[in-house]
């Protein structure tokens, strides 16, 4: 028997331990009608860390024990091919779709590109994408995260499109208000990236502290640590 209307539809919700991975996860569970059962994040092979974001594995672990949510990890090589993402996405897709969930939430918000492979590439058979902030001005998007009461730090910065003394910055009005007109608010283009450790759906906050500050290529990395 499917969901009803009295039965909220189980999703996992694709998450990188970002902004529009949490906003979307409380909007979700403030809608009512979906009931995210687990959390769906990518880590690279080797490094032990979220790709893209950079971010420990243990601190993404424990951003769910805060959440009170499973954890679904997949792991993908260093050097990931689409074929390589596409095999290991997937397997665990088929995997939490033989435990009865065929709906997934994403955090998009405005790349046609990305949605439309999500849906055609990795969401078959029937199964569901659900995108909470699609379409939404991504201005709005950070001041509502922001007004809600999340708290986030910034941990990666594209160095070539906003200056790197934005890393390790706490995301709230006066980061927003410093942010250079040339930049997406919400930072949707690469512009940097977040950690997530406290806000509306946390049981307690992550504790974490800040460590080392690398440089790669021309992006730059705060290395955040258990606290």
């Amino acid at each position: 028997m499917g969901p009803s209307a009295f039965s909220p539809e189980p999703v996992a919700v694709s998450w990188s331990g970002g902004k529009e991975s949490a906003l979307s996860l409380w909007r979700v569970l403030r809608e009512g009608r979906l009931l995210p059962s687990l959390l769906l994040t990518v880590i690279t092979e080797g490094y032990d860390r979220v790709s893209l974001h950079g971010v420990r594995r243990e601190l993404v672990e424990e951003q769910a024990s805060a959440l009170g949510l499973r954890l679904r990890e997949v792991f993908i090589p260093r050097e990931c091919s689409n074929e390589d993402y596409e095999e290991r996405m997937g397997e665990a897709v088929r995997e939490l779709e033989a435990e009865g969930i065929r709906g997934f939430v994403f955090g998009d918000v405005f790349l046609e590109d990305v949605r439309r492979y999500r849906e055609e590439r990795l969401l078959r058979g029937g199964l569901r994408g659900y995108f909470p902030l699609w379409g939404e001005e991504t201005g709005k998007l950070v001041e509502e995260f922001v007004r809600e009461g999340f708290r986030a730090v910034v941990v990666c910065v594209n160095g070539s499109v906003l200056d790197p003394s934005f890393l390790g910055r706490e995301v709230d009005g006066e980061f927003l208000r410093d942010l250079p007109p040339s930049v997406d608010p919400a930072g949707e283009r690469g512009e940097y990236h977040c950690f997530v450790w406290d806000g509306p759906p946390f049981r307690r906050p992550v504790r974490l502290r800040k460590g080392e500050r690398v440089k790669r290529g021309e992006f730059y990395y705060v290395d955040l640590l258990p606290g």
